[in-house]
């Protein structure tokens, strides 16, 4: 059993970034609450500038959450019913949900056991005439082995949506396993040193709370260097309205609000810091977990660790989470099934053995910025105890 603490360790604690920044913050939404302007206004026009410098690339247009940037992204580029789109079976739901809304289908395809990425080496397969893009997620903030994908589109013709939901502010560094395949020199020296969001065709991130770039309430962003689909997105956000009144398609309201733009240009200068700070905590997780029976998440320098998730025996990892819950230390299981058991008009091609193995073994430890090193310290030390004590038990 656990050593009991009345402090809780929890996944994130956004209360102490907010108070860290509030002046900062409070002034942010002052300014805007007195500028009288808070649909589409100059805090929404600056903050796309800054991030769009900051990513590198063309254009950044706010939306609404990051599941419509995904939606508005498929749509910019065409996709639509009967459309195939393939994609990872391991991810959060609207990776498949936003292909699905628009009547494509998602075509899943099995993952890297050791980045809980797409696994390039399975996509060819899953191409047929229908096949018109690829959804690589980077997930956990760990960036997709982008050189190889990128190399089996361009041989394709196929589109690519980066979907950046977890992975703002990672870098592709080329150190991945798309460094066992042969694809031309040009794509990797292209892709190399670049941000996620500036590797495919269009992009999309999700600005909620507690992403590493987070707002204080619902947002998105799309990101692209095509000055047509930054002009459709634009229009798609804002009810498919080319000038006041006159709309020349169907859109969306998906607008970002001027005070979540104010809070996120505040907080955009520190998401490079508070990148650092998460690789740090994850190389001490590394040290902390040294020995334990357990999996963890394979380093790369580009890697923003939004979330640390570890793997440990499935037999064991419910037992892990009650006796981690009684010590006062949260837990997550990001995820605990697969997209294609919810999503009816998907489809997989070839097994998905790995991403199902996951489900069952996946555990992610609270991560963060403000993490506190006897916070560490503590999570490190009972999970040695309860794998240990579990052990013993069966």
């Amino acid at each position: 059993m656990a050593e009991i603490h009345n402090s809780s360790v929890t996944m994130l604690d956004l209360a102490r970034e907010t108070e860290t920044l509030w002046g900062e913050i409070n002034e942010a939404v002052q300014r805007v609450l007195r500028s009288g302007s808070f649909i589409l206004s100059r805090e929404v026009d600056a903050f796309e500038e800054e991030v769009a410098a900051y990513l590198g690339v063309r254009h950044a247009v706010g939306l609404n959450s990051g599941t419509d940037a995904l939606v508005i992204a498929l749509r910019t580029l065409g996709i639509g019913a009967g459309d195939e789109v393939i994609t990872t079976a391991f991810s959060f739901f609207a990776t498949a949900e936003a292909i699905s809304i628009l009547g494509a289908h998602p075509v899943f395809v099995d993952v890297e056991e050791d980045t809980f990425n797409i696994d390039h080496h399975r996509i060819e397969a899953a191409i047929n005439e229908r096949t018109r893009a690829v959804l690589p997620v980077h997930l956990f903030g760990h960036p997709a082995a982008m050189a190889a994908i990128t190399a089996v589109a361009q041989k394709h013709d196929l589109l690519i949506i980066e979907d950046c939901a977890q992975a703002i502010g990672a870098t592709y560094t080329g150190d991945g396993t798309d460094l066992e395949v042969s694809y031309p020199n040009s794509i990797r020296e292209r892709l190399i040193g670049k941000r996620v969001g500036s590797l495919g065709d269009v992009a999309a991130f999700s600005l909620y709370p507690t992403k590493n770039l987070g707002a204080y309430g619902d947002g998105g962003l799309l990101t692209t260097d095509s000055d047509d689909i930054a002009k459709m997105a634009r229009q798609l956000r804002n009810h498919g309205e080319s000038e006041r009144y006159h709309h020349q398609m169907l859109g969306y309201n998906s607008r970002l609000d001027a005070i979540q733009a104010a809070i996120l240009r505040v907080k955009l200068p520190y998401l490079e810091g508070w990148n650092r700070l998460r690789r740090e905590k994850a190389a001490r997780y590394k040290t902390l977990l040294d020995g334990l029976e357990a999996t963890l998440p394979r380093d790369v320098l580009g890697h923003v660790y939004h979330q640390y998730t570890i793997r440990v025996p499935s037999e064991i990892r419910d037992a892990l989470r009650g006796t981690l819950d009684e010590a006062n230390i949260s837990t997550q299981v990001y995820y605990p099934c697969t997209l294609d058991t919810l999503t009816p008009n998907g489809k997989s091609v070839g097994s998905l053995e790995v991403s199902w193995k996951l489900t069952t073994e996946v555990l992610s430890l609270p991560i963060s910025p403000y993490l506190e090193t006897d916070e560490q310290d503590r999570v490190a030390e009972t999970l040695h105890r309860a794998i240990e004590a579990t052990r013993m038990h069966n």
